[in-house]
């Protein structure tokens, strides 16, 4: 029994160059997952770890496509069948390339943002609309590489456009508001900020609809861009992040204000140079304020790094002021009122049986 193998003849050498074309994708990918890798994350900058991830599996898929345009001519397929073929291969090496363009430069415009020169900070909103732009231009190239004209479907987007924006009014008050938010840099990622509803936390990512912030009890709220952009919004990190902040207080009206000034001047200092958080270099003062019901009332004026070290330091200081206070002698009333009863006024007091 025989059997014809001239067919093995014509295939064996395409067969041989798409395996070895495999291999080779696969040998180049297993380096640049491990040695690669291993080696970009020992280096300071990051952009070499961008641009290999997003080349993370699109060697191997390159490998294939090159092995393919390889074994093209060696298959004798019909004319038209031919150009079918390197015209889905040629798309496939277009959205591959569009789709490594668009990793590589959303990460780029992250990484650009990080860095603290660029005019806004790191936000999910300008990674994704950069990938969004580049997804677009690459179906805009993939449809011509196709002979497909865009230019109806650009005038069909462009006259249904009105339609999709008045029915997006919303949705888009909310896009342009978190580019008005983050090309003003009023409110910047890692801002602690409150708003004038009283929602308050750091800022710790902006989309293209809302604002989250993160509360200290590790809560998330989450705002339309709209409403932060039309609020009146307090930001805890401009100019500075150091942040003053008063601790209020109240002694007897019979006590020594020069002596309770200097003490209180003595805690404060011993609290800006020992309590981690605080600017040592800070010289904190006493300011009398008024004359309350039970006693003068004064403020501290204290200094910390940032807004969330401010109720560390407001802590220990009450707690020194107290016992200082204590030692000196000095009394921080309880409120008191006198009731003043004219002599001539008759009290009725009734007594229960």
């Amino acid at each position: 029994m025989s059997f014809d193998l001239t067919w093995l003849k014509d295939y064996l050498v395409p067969v041989t160059t798409l395996v070895a074309s495999v291999i080779i994708g696969l040998v180049l990918q297993h380096l640049i997952n491990n040695r690669l890798f291993k080696a970009a994350q020992k280096t300071k900058w990051r952009g070499d770890d961008i641009i290999l991830e997003g080349l993370k599996g699109k060697i191997i898929l390159w490998s294939v496509i090159i092995g393919l345009y390889s074994v093209l001519p060696m298959l004798n397929l019909e004319p038209e069948y031919n150009a079918l073929a390197r015209k889905i291969l040629l798309v496939l090496v277009i959205f591959s390339i569009t789709m490594v363009a668009s990793s590589v430069l959303g990460g780029f415009m992250r990484l650009y943002s990080d860095d603290g020169k660029s005019g806004v900070l790191s936000t999910s909103i300008f990674s994704i609309i950069t990938r969004i732009v580049i997804i677009l231009i690459g179906v805009m190239i993939i449809l011509q590489t196709l002979d497909i004209s865009i230019t109806p479907m650009l005038t069909a987007l462009g006259v249904g456009g009105l339609a999709v924006a008045l029915a997006l009014q919303d949705t888009l008050s909310n896009l342009f508001s978190g580019f008005h938010l983050l090309l003003t840099r009023k409110v910047r990622i890692g801002d602690w900020i409150e708003l004038d509803s009283g929602q308050a936390g750091e800022v710790i990512d902006i989309t293209w609809r809302n604002t989250t912030l993160k509360q200290r009890r590790n809560n998330i709220i989450i705002i339309p861009n709209s409403t932060v952009a039309s609020s009146i919004t307090t930001n805890y990190n401009l100019p500075k992040q150091e942040l003053a902040f008063r601790v209020e207080c109240g002694v007897a009206y019979d006590s020594d204000l020069e002596h309770v000034e200097k003490v209180s001047i003595e805690v404060a200092q011993d609290v800006m140079k020992n309590v981690r958080g605080a600017v040592p270099t800070h010289k904190p003062f006493v300011r009398f304020s008024s004359f309350g019901d039970s006693s003068i009332d004064f403020y501290v004026n204290l200094r910390v790094e940032d807004y969330p070290k401010q109720f560390r330091i407001r802590h220990e200081f009450i707690k020194r002021l107290h016992k200082k206070f204590n030692e000196e002698g000095i009394v921080i009333p309880f409120p008191i009122r006198t009731l003043d009863i004219p002599k001539d006024s008759k009290l009725i007091i009734n007594k229960s049986e």
